[in-house]
């Protein structure tokens, strides 16, 4: 199975932006839609973007659209989350999850496998 890491959480300022990467282990990588979830203490976990195999089909949640990118580099078995106009709000951690569906799905029961994922706190 696909194992994915993800790296570039960190703490920053209300304001600043943050961009989260998400390395799949092997190049079968190109099968799945990866997709990224935060929770946040107390919290359940929610979507937060999603993007096909290719690239050309993205998904967003409401809460980041137009402050947030999903994209991927198919080559480097890589997908990435560019975070801009960070909020308190999106204090959580991370995680990116491959799906096999060609849909984009936004509902965690659809995703296979998950990464172990990467801490963002946005200071006010």
């Amino acid at each position: 199975q696909v194992q994915l890491v993800e790296s570039g959480g960190g703490l920053v300022q209300a304001g600043g932006s943050l961009r989260l990467s998400c390395v799949a282990s092997d190049r079968t990588f190109i099968n799945y839609a990866i997709g990224w979830f935060r929770q946040a203490p107390g919290k359940e976990r929610e979507f937060v973007a999603a993007v096909n195999w290719n690239g050309y089909t993205t998904r967003y949640a409401d809460s980041v659209k137009g402050r947030f990118t999903i994209s991927r580099d198919n080559a480097k078995r890589t997908a990435y989350l560019e975070m801009n106009r960070l909020n308190p709000e999106d204090t959580a951690v991370y995680t990116c999850a491959g799906d096999s569906s060609p849909i984009v799905n936004n509902l965690p029961s659809d995703y296979e496998f998950w990464g172990q994922g990467t801490q963002v706190t946005v200071s006010s």
